[in-house]
């Protein structure tokens, strides 16, 4: 059987040595160290084992459960940086490499990052965050369902860039954001519409009758907060709304038009001020 580096395989004991056991064949074997050989195993016993590189660049078994496999993806944390990257926690004595040029955005110690294993040209295992091609487009997700994510990527043209449930393609649109979303943050979103190539479209903010009384509410209690004045009105320029309440010109008239329907403003010229 070929030594597969990064997965899972089942290999066969076939020398028993004072520092552990070697598994595979005569011809290419793995050595399997003590502290990793189940209690009363011997030659020609299957073992399960995760096959990887240690700190000196040997193959090397282990029984440990590694949090990331070929082809799969998961979230890691990240345990430190270094000179030419960052290093990742994933379930073994060695941490995970994820050079500089396979991070979507720069980590830091303690963040969490979406990621996948790849192989590099040294025959090491590494991290990537750009997973885009390994995300599944067959969710049965549809519209307006409420789902959870994590964002691998960001772009000023298109937006965010989501993995729903850790596996599903998804994004929220530049229109949708209000606000900078870092990589790593995780999001609960609302889905506005399914691709044709099922890829999801998502939404920070709930339907607009419903988002509509959480605006108001949180408009009044900034406005409390400033001697019951806002400095403009429902006309001003987009971008100070945004900047300020984290909301579309629109959300903000509707929400102000709330407000003052329930009486508890007055529109002047120039600013909003409570009754």
């Amino acid at each position: 059987m070929e030594l597969t580096l990064g997965k899972k395989q089942v290999l066969t004991i076939v020398k028993q040595v004072e520092f552990g056991v070697y598994l595979g064949t005569e011809k290419e074997k793995v050595l399997l160290p003590k502290k990793q050989v189940p209690e009363g195993a011997e030659p020609g016993d299957p073992v399960e084992v995760f096959l990887y590189k240690d700190s000196q660049d040997r193959l090397i078994a282990t029984t440990n459960e590694p949090l990331l496999t070929l082809g799969e993806l998961a979230v890691l944390e990240v345990a430190e940086t270094g000179k030419y990257g960052a290093f990742l926690k994933w379930g073994l004595e060695k941490d995970l490499f994820l050079p500089f040029k396979e991070q979507t955005s720069r980590v830091k110690k303690g963040d969490k990052c979406l990621v996948t294993l790849y192989v590099d040209k040294s025959q090491r295992l590494c991290a990537t965050m750009r997973v885009y091609e390994l995300l599944r487009k067959d969710s049965e997700y549809k519209k307006d369902d409420m789902v959870t994510g994590i964002v691998y990527e960001t772009s000023q043209q298109f937006g965010a860039f989501v993995a729903v449930d850790n596996q599903f393609s998804a994004l929220i649109p530049r229109r949708e954001l209000f606000r900078e979303i870092p990589v790593g943050t995780i999001v609960h979103a609302r889905v506005t519409s399914v691709k044709e190539d099922g890829k999801l479209d998502l939404s920070l903010r709930e339907k607009a009758f419903v988002q509509m009384d959480a605006d108001a509410e949180m408009i009044y209690e900034k406005m409390k907060s400033q001697n019951g004045m806002l400095p403009f009105t429902d006309k001003a320029d987009p971008e100070i709304i945004k900047r300020e309440f984290g909301m579309s010109k629109a959300a903000f008239k509707r929400a102000v038009g709330r407000l003052l329907k329930a009486g508890k403003i007055e529109i002047g010229e120039q600013k909003i001020t409570t009754k």
